[in-house]
């Protein structure tokens, strides 16, 4: 299944993911480099909302570019096996090996990232168009974190997922992944 076909037969779970899901499918159809950062309007990146067992806490990487704690993930970079890339960032970013929940997509959502410099060069300011996954992983297992994206990564509890230190944009995402993993679990 193309990327087209994984967006289109996704079904939203609130108004923002059905504006998202109609702004991915418009941002498929118009540009060819989706799944690459040559596309300097915005690419597709790929997520993971990594739990534990008990399902109250969650893994979130403090993102430099942000300035403030999110999920793990990272771009797609000409991928279009989304739940390969959500893995290999989720090991990359924290040091986990999460197990994939569902290999079904989690979660959409289009994500701001503001101008910055990256090896030594300017980066406008762009959209990441973010395919999310759910996975589980042992919240006893020390963390490790790659200094050059992150300042850090930890196991918060739910309750803290949309507090001050959360990136701005991403309160309103993690609490709607919340509210759905507990939907699901009942």
């Amino acid at each position: 299944m193309n990327i087209k076909e994984k967006i289109e037969n996704y079904i939203p779970f609130n108004e923002q993911e059905e504006r998202d899901k109609e702004q991915f499918l418009k941002f498929i159809d118009t540009f060819d480099d989706v799944l690459t950062r040559d596309n300097t309007f915005g690419h597709f990146s790929a997520s993971a909302f990594v739990v534990n067992k008990e399902r109250t806490k969650m893994v979130v990487v403090y993102h430099i570019i942000n300035e403030g704690w999110i999920y793990p993930g990272g771009h797609a970079d000409g991928e279009e096996d989304f739940l390969s890339v959500a893995v290999r960032e989720v090991e990359e970013e924290t040091g986990l090996k999460a197990t994939v929940i569902d290999s079904n997509i989690f979660s959409i959502q289009s994500t701001p990232v503001k101008g910055h410099i990256k090896h030594g060069k300017y980066v406008s300011a762009h959209l990441h168009l973010d395919v999310l996954y759910i996975m589980e992983a042992d919240d006893k297992i020390p963390l490790v974190y790659r200094e050059d994206e992150s300042k850090g990564v930890k196991w918060i509890p739910f309750d803290e997922a949309t507090d001050e230190t959360m990136c701005d944009f991403i309160r309103p995402i993690h609490e709607k992944l919340i509210k759905k993993l507990n939907m699901e679990s009942k």
